[in-house]
């Protein structure tokens, strides 16, 4: 509290230091009410009747004070003034029902017809929408009164019993009639300011008739002339029945009407002293005011200003309605009542500073209202300074304190009582309207200034309020009554005192409606924003005041109590919600906190959707209960660690499945992100995926033992295009990545590691999957007599393929394809593509570039590494057969063996010949160097299969270190020799190297099937364009047989679709002799000759063309023709060996007929151009080759050396100088790097005319040591080549290396040796 308000406070407890007794409540409050009575009071009828020549009398007065008055008069200054007073809102609706009541004639005050016209006239303008808006904005008492003189003026001159100007008096009395109902209406309205009921009053006291006849109105109609006669004076009321508001004191203090009776009679002769108040503001007395109460200069003034034109205007009213107090008081200081000073100034406005105050020290008078002798002009002077007052107390606001509690007190008791329902309507305000009037006119006369009024009843209601006697709701009606005088005067103009009472208040009110709020926390986390809002109202509105810094009053550290109630409210929420799931049976550890974690994400998002904004702004409610609940549930996480792990782990059917323990992953994630958005600077240290990544590690290893199954659980089906169950099988397999990528692992390093897991998973998975359908596969194509028997199609042209057979030859049945073997490797194909399709989907290479930035320190290494080893088995050449007959054939296999016997690897069977051709790639993963036993092995029926030949391999990765393929030509014993292709790369945990090796894996079993499908047409076309067929052909010189015939018809069709021009010509040498061509076969005994292939063909083609997809069929069509020109090709010369051959060179009929049988093969799969082979596929590099075969096939031998050693020079220039790497894993890790190896394989220059004139001169006699010394000058050149690039290289990137690269580690020994 100040000083300056500390002095006006103890001067106010040296005044009265006592406290208020009811006695001297009652005395100060009984004369209020006399005095408001005799303000507005009413005559009593005189015994006198008036004679004719006093009504003349009266008559002229009334028009004479008619002459002299008129409604701009009344408030001329108003409407030119500044701001005026407003009336409050709530007064339009009473109005309208005090308006409504008299136009019906409800009203028994009204009851006079002209009235009740007037009033109607005027209700009707009242209900009118546009002037109930513009009143309701301006909210002036004079537009009211205006508007109504406006109405009653054109009701009263269409009045003819009003002759003349007689309508002028009767609106002067219904104006009158008015302004008492507004009076009237004014007394049913809370908080009606003081200025507005002095408006109202000197209104009043302007309509008045100064004669001593009265109107309806009740007021006397006296004459305010000085010099004019008056016939009679009416004698005034003092009956207390004629008081209303003194009845009001009698019922208020429960005392009989006599009594007061009593005290009304005594209290005559006492003496009005209202003077006293301007004189003491001027002397600077405590009371009503001085500047020490005020915070500054313009707060005084302010409210100095207010105060003195108040008083003056009291001084006004009091005068209007007793002459003789103007006897005793300067004209200069009170004002003329016909001037525009007798307007009573706006109490909320300051005309100037100081005001007529400042000019005008003492205003008073001290004649007696109820005293008719003359005034004493010299009382003024005598007056003393103080508080000598007849109707202030002593203390007057502690006496309208004591007033205000006994008001509200009987209200209460009337509204407890049984004589009001339960049903009916109370005022929030409690106040009665008869009280209300007696407080507001108490403090009017005791000067209470409005603030300290509404700070008054704001308290006492709070007080009321704590002992239970009123309902909460009152309160933000108390509230709602100091904001508005706020509104009107800012508290900066407001006495300290009345400040700082209000700022107490406040401070008082915050701390209980905090304290309820605080209790109110109880019910969290299920509380409802209607349990706390009224609170909310109230604290929002006290906080946003601005007064509680004035107490100094730490909102903060207030609500910081609220906080810890909350946090403490949400722990013991928590830990009796866990006790009680923890109570629940079941062996399942997991459940109780997967249903905590329900309850805590239900609870946090009900909170937050209920409360969205916090609290007073501080108290954020979900982030409160979050901030304290989520770490309990972590800590009891951790502390059920060891017992979650073992109950998942315990066995094939764990008490805590592992789907349980992901659910509560997610949860916890969930909760953890609720934590980071709500609790922002909230540290909880919980590492979830340190936590969680044990079970997924175990879920890992529970998804690579079923895939197994999976994958036996997958059976070839369908007849066209891929089965369905390839489908299936990859949605398995795909399910594994979906749930990986659902749980969003927070370590990207983690992840990555998952994913490669899984891919690890995958790829053995498809490998499984391409042995299990490689192995269906060929138990389809090579089925057993006893399983399956081929059906053969009694045709034609099987019965002429079996005449054409020479007579003692193996005769080879053609084989047909069934449309199950399609579809297996259109599953192949289809799996390619789902698997690069999880490649993408499991964004590989984005894990790897994970892998390779995040990865920790590499330790010393405690395990070794892994290589993988690529070993393709390419040909064997020289076998010999176990029984040495000359026309023996082997049906050859390969295994390759460790040193304990264990199988490795095992190619396919090649049926028939001594140089079998395999082409079978194998991986083999080794972590030091292996030995392996590669056995060539002859196929028996029944028994135990022979073994040809026998070699040993070292799979070093000290050798092989250069990643680089290797050809190694292996000796046999006893006989032959096997060409074997060795590379290595090291074998790595990596996403991408194991999507490598599935993709491998499905590439070899699509190219093993791919080659069982040609190794099954291959003996047929073999024998169909073999030389034997050529000699039968040359030998035939007899007429054709029918099936010659037949033969002719579609030759003649096919040499008409097939010419054209895009056969490759090739020219003769100009030394090369003219053919000298014998007698030539028509074009049609040609193709007789291979009819039998073109109708197997045609069969065949038909069964691939339907079930084969595009591109199996496309793929397939073309390794046929790529059989054919092999075949073709070897009928022409052998193949390339430094060992002379035994083979002879056809004549140039039969090298024509050769060629014949291109041309006629080409155009049939060509078709075209409906064909399955595109020209450009069949007129391959290969094709070219052959064509090239005719172009050399009669050089001489000398020339054929000569041509061959400038060719063989001119490839080596043009070769690479560095032997490119052997194809690896990470070349085939999708769909994208395949097509990207076969585009750069495409594009390499494939000369091979040096070869084939090697293959010729093979044909020629003593060749043999030239071909040899070829080869070797060959390798050497490359040799050295790869070798001066490998030094230019190393010198070049400064690598240092462990040992010389030209010092190879020797083989370790062979086992057993």
């Amino acid at each position: 509290m100040s000083s300056r308000s500390y002095d006006s406070y103890s001067q106010e407890k040296r005044v009265s230091k006592h406290r208020v007794t009811e006695e001297d409540l009652f005395d100060y409050v009984l004369r209020v009410a006399i005095l408001s009575y005799l303000m507005l009071p009413k005559a009593v009828e005189s015994p006198k009747v008036p004679t004719l020549e006093s009504r003349e009398r009266e008559h002229s007065s009334r028009l004479s004070a008619l002459s002299n008055f008129s409604i701009s008069d009344m408030f001329r200054d108003v409407r030119d003034g500044p701001k005026s007073v407003k009336f409050p809102e709530r007064l339009l609706k009473v109005l309208e029902l005090k308006l409504q009541n008299i136009a019906m004639g409800k009203d028994p005050g009204y009851s006079d017809q002209l009235v009740r016209r007037t009033m109607a006239k005027f209700y009707n303008q009242f209900m009118n929408d546009s002037f109930k808006r513009q009143i309701k904005e301006n909210r002036k008492i004079e537009e009211l009164i205006l508007m109504f003189a406006t109405h009653a003026t054109a009701v009263l001159r269409k009045e003819p019993s009003l002759a003349g100007d007689g309508w002028k008096a009767e609106l002067n009395n219904h104006i009158a009639q008015f302004v008492k109902m507004l009076r009237e209406c004014l007394r049913n309205v809370n908080h009606v300011s003081p200025e507005l009921l002095s408006r109202l009053d000197i209104y009043t006291a302007k309509l008045a008739p100064s004669s001593h006849t009265y109107s309806d109105s009740g007021y006397d109609s006296a004459s305010t002339s000085r010099d004019r006669e008056s016939i009679s004076v009416p004698s005034i009321s003092t009956n207390i029945a004629d008081m209303a508001l003194v009845r009001t004191v009698a019922h208020l203090f429960k005392l009989p009407e006599h009594a007061v009776q009593k005290e009304v009679d005594q209290l005559r002769g006492q003496v009005v002293t209202e003077k006293t108040c301007l004189k003491n503001i001027n002397a600077g007395e405590s009371f009503p005011g001085r500047r020490e109460d005020f915070d500054n200069d313009a707060a005084w003034n302010h409210w100095k200003t207010l105060e003195t034109t108040h008083l003056q205007q009291l001084m006004v009213i009091m005068v209007q309605f007793n002459p003789e107090l103007a006897k005793s008081t300067p004209s200069d200081v009170l004002p003329s009542l016909h001037t525009a000073n007798t307007r009573p100034g706006s109490l909320y406005h300051v005309d100037s500073p100081g005001g007529a105050s400042a000019r005008h020290g003492s205003i008073s008078s001290r004649r007696s209202l109820f005293v008719d002798h003359p005034a004493d002009d010299d009382v003024d002077d005598d007056l003393p300074v103080g508080h000598h007052f007849t109707f202030i107390p002593p203390n007057p606001r502690k006496y309208y304190r004591r007033l205000l509690e006994y008001c509200l007190v009987a209200d209460l008791e009337i509204m407890m009582s049984p004589e009001v329902d339960d049903n009916d309507e109370v005022s929030l305000g409690i106040l009665s309207p008869p009280h209300i009037e007696l407080i507001n006119e108490c403090a009017l006369r005791w000067r209470i200034g409005h603030s300290y009024r509404v700070s008054c009843f704001l308290d006492l209601v709070k007080q009321f309020y704590e002992r239970n006697d009123v309902p909460l709701e009152c309160i933000p009606e108390a509230l709602q009554n100091v904001m508005k005088v706020i509104h009107e005067t800012d508290v900066e103009n407001w006495p300290v005192q009345d400040s700082e009472y209000l700022s107490s208040v406040y401070a008082s009110l915050f701390n209980v409606f905090l304290s309820s709020l605080y209790h109110a926390m109880d019910a969290l986390p299920n509380l409802k924003p209607s349990e706390i809002e009224p609170y909310l109202t109230v604290l929002e509105q006290v906080r946003d005041s601005g007064l509680l810094e004035r107490f100094h009053v730490d909102i903060t550290a207030r609500l910081v109590d609220v906080q810890q109630r909350i946090r403490e409210v949400s722990a013991h929420f928590y830990e009796l919600k866990m006790q009680e799931l923890q109570k629940a049976p079941g062996v399942n550890r997991a459940l109780p906190l997967l249903l905590i974690t329900d309850e805590l994400e239900k609870s946090a998002k009900l909170l937050d959707k209920r409360f969205p904004e916090p609290i007073l702004g501080q108290l954020d409610l979900v982030s409160l209960v979050v901030e304290i609940a989520i770490p309990h549930y972590i800590a009891d996480l951790q502390n059920s660690q060891r017992r979650l792990f073992e109950s998942s782990m315990n066995g094939p059917t764990p008490d805590v499945p592992i789907q349980d323990i992901f659910a509560l992953y997610r949860r916890t994630k969930t909760l953890l992100g609720m934590y980071g958005a709500f609790v922002s600077e909230g540290q909880l240290t919980f590492n979830i995926t340190g936590f969680f990544e044990p079970y997924v590690r175990q879920w890992l290893l529970n998804t690579d033992s079923k895939t197994e199954q999976w994958v036996q659980a997958f059976e070839a089906e369908g007849t066209e295009g891929h089965s369905s169950s390839i489908v299936d099988l990859f949605d398995s397999l795909r399910s594994p990545i979906n749930f990986l990528q659902d749980l969003e692992w927070e370590d990207e390093y983690q992840d990555a590691r998952f994913f490669t897991a899984l891919s690890k998973t995958l790829s053995k998975t498809v490998e499984q999957y391409c042995r299990n359908i490689e192995s269906m596969f060929m138990a389809e194509m090579f089925p057993r007599p006893t399983d399956y028997i081929q059906p053969q199609k009694s045709s034609a042209w099987i019965e002429r393929a079996k005449q054409l057979a020479a007579a003692g030859e193996k005769r080879i049945e053609p084989f047909n394809f069934r449309p199950e073997s399609c579809v297996k490797l259109n599953n192949v194909e289809a799996a390619r593509k789902l698997l690069d399709n999880m490649y993408t989907q499991m964004q590989a290479d984005k894990m790897a570039e994970a892998v390779e930035k995040h990865a920790p320190p590499v330790p010393e290494k405690v395990e070794r590494d892994k290589f993988l080893f690529t070993v393709k088995i390419v040909i064997a050449e020289g076998l010999v057969p176990l029984d040495s007959s000359p026309s023996a054939r082997l049906d050859t296999f390969i295994t390759l063996s460790d040193p304990d016997g264990n199988r490795l690897a095992k190619t396919r069977t090649i049926y028939e010949t001594l140089n079998p051709r395999w082409d079978e790639t194998f991986d083999i993963s080794v972590d030091k160097e292996l030995w392996l036993m590669v056995s060539v092995r002859d196929r028996a029926l029944v028994g135990k299969h022979d073994t040809v030949g026998r070699a040993y391999l070292c799979l070093d990765p000290r050798r092989f270190g250069d990643f680089l393929a290797h050809e190694l030509w292996m000796n046999l014993e006893p006989h032959g020799r096997v060409l074997i292709r060795v590379s290595m790369e090291g074998e790595k945990d990596d996403i991408q190297f194991f999507f490598g090796r599935a993709f491998r894996s499905l590439k070899r079993a699509e190219a093993d099937m791919l080659r069982i499908f040609i190794d099954k047409m291959t003996p047929f076309v073999q024998q169909c364009l073999s030389r034997s067929v050529v000699k039968s052909l040359m030998k035939s010189n007899s007429a054709l047989d029918y099936n010659k015939a037949l033969g002719n018809v579609t030759a003649l069709y096919r040499s008409a679709i097939g010419t054209s021009s895009n056969e490759v010509q090739i020219p003769l040498p100009q030394n090369e002799k003219p053919r000298v061509r014998p007698e030539e076969l028509t074009d049609v005994e040609i193709e007789q000759a291979i009819l039998p292939l073109f109708d197997y063909f045609d069969a065949n083609l038909q069964t691939l063309n339907t079930y084969l997809s595009e591109t199996a069929k496309e793929m397939v069509m073309t390794r046929v023709w790529k059989e054919i020109l092999a075949v073709l090709e070897g009928l022409l010369i052998p193949p390339l060996s430094d060992v002379s051959s035994d083979m002879k060179p056809l004549s140039d009929k039969e090298v024509d007929i050769v060629f014949k049988w291109l041309k006629f093969l080409r155009d049939y799969f060509h078709a075209g151009g409906e064909g399955p082979v595109p020209l450009e596929v069949l007129q391959n590099q290969k094709y070219r080759d052959v064509l090239s075969v005719r172009l050399y096939y009669d050089w001489t031998t000398d020339d054929l050396m000569e041509e061959c050693v400038r060719m063989m020079q001119q490839n080596l220039r043009s070769a690479p100088t560095v032997k490119k790497r052997a194809k690896s894993v990470y070349s085939q890790r999708n769909l994208g790097t395949i097509k990207e190896r076969k585009k750069e394989k495409r594009e390499e220059n494939q000369v091979t005319s040096g070869e084939t004139i090697m293959r010729i001169l093979r044909m020629r006699p003593n060749t043999s040591e030239f071909i040899s010394q070829q080869l070797q000058i060959m390798s050497a050149m490359q040799a050295e080549q790869e070798k001066r690039a490998k030094e230019l290289e190393q010198r070049r990137l400064k690598r240092p290396t462990n040992r010389p690269t030209s010092q190879i580690p020797p083989l370790s020994p062979l086992p057993g040796s």
